[in-house]
């Protein structure tokens, strides 16, 4: 189904930081043939046999609706056998680590493991100790590899290529993994990245993640001129510690609405990794008008996910591996 024409050498996605640009493009690649291709987004079967026999856990140990749902359909709609395991409903309830959940996993010669954890670096730790493809799926504050991978084939789709385009990345920037894993990825791809928040949810060096980021203290600067915004939500469960202003007060100088949006380019597409915020990071008007992509986000996720279980299965399948105790 997937027309791969080059070499994809990763048996996991951990970040977009050990990605290539040649890998990125792959995966846009891929995941636009798919959303181009009715017979396979929209048909009424919507099932290939490309992981027929294959198994995908989906190991969420944190909340999601987008990215577990999108999951389980990519994994369904390339035939593999799909099984959710949730934090409730798993024995980490009971205090199993997760060392002994992955070697519980991997006993039943799990094929893939697409992992969101609270922790950062736990798709690292499970990669180390599995003969499964891991595929970050969100872990702690440190990345979010197929969440910028969609956003990137949004922009592409939109705007016909990502280099030299402005991007905006506005609101709780130094707690989300959204953020860190689309500032390494677009300023790869050679977009300008502009990151803007509150200075208590600013990260300390934005320059460290590439060359083409910077940072603003002012909303009307950072989207000033710019093709895109990304708006993120408060990261309320890693606020540990820190200040702010009431949500009132974070929407007025912080909040995207219509008159902050005239200061883009009259094109500009607003994005957001969801789930949104009404009236805080978002104007609803925002939200549902003309500008939003959010929607097709979530329909690009189905896509760049159908693609990552593809790749990384056909790279465990010419690469085995051998689980780390």
């Amino acid at each position: 189904m997937l027309s791969v024409s080059r070499m994809w050498a990763h048996r996991h996605l951990l970040g977009i930081e050990e990605l290539t640009v040649d890998d990125i493009r792959l995966v846009l690649d891929a995941a636009n043939s798919i959303l181009d291709r009715p017979e396979i987004s929209k048909s009424e079967d919507r099932k290939s046999g490309l992981l027929r026999g294959r198994t995908v856990i989906n190991l969420f140990l944190e909340p999601s609706t987008r990215t577990r749902t999108s999951f389980e359909l990519a994994g369904k709609r390339l035939g593999a056998d799909v099984v959710n395991i949730g934090a409730a409903t798993s024995s980490v309830t009971k205090g199993e680590t997760l060392l002994d959940t992955v070697r519980t996993l991997d006993a039943m010669d799990t094929h893939v493991i697409v992992l969101r954890h609270p922790g950062s670096g736990a798709a690292h730790f499970v990669a180390t100790r599995t003969r499964a493809s891991v595929v970050n799926a969100g872990d702690g504050a440190h990345e979010h590899p197929t969440q910028a991978l969609l956003d990137a084939l949004i922009l592409k789709r939109k705007k016909g290529c990502i280099e030299g385009l402005v991007v905006a990345i506005c609101g709780d920037v130094l707690h989300s993994r959204v953020a860190r894993s689309n500032a390494l990825l677009l300023g790869k791809m050679g977009a300008e990245v502009r990151l803007c928040g509150p200075r208590t949810m600013m990260p300390p060096s934005p320059a460290a993640l590439g060359t083409t980021v910077r940072s603003f203290e002012h909303m009307q600067d950072a989207v000033a001129g710019a093709d895109a915004i990304i708006m993120l939500r408060i990261q309320t469960e890693r606020l540990e510690g820190v200040s702010m202003a009431t949500t009132r007060e974070y929407s007025r100088v912080y909040g995207l609405g219509p008159r902050l949006l005239d200061f883009a380019k009259p094109d500009a597409i607003v994005m957001h990794p969801g789930p949104v915020q009404r009236g805080v990071e978002l104007d609803p008007s925002v939200a549902d008008g003309p500008r939003s992509v959010i929607l097709e986000q979530v329909a690009a996720g189905v896509a760049v996910r159908m693609a990552v279980l593809d790749l990384v299965t056909r790279a465990r399948k010419e690469t085995p591996s051998q689980a780390v105790s």
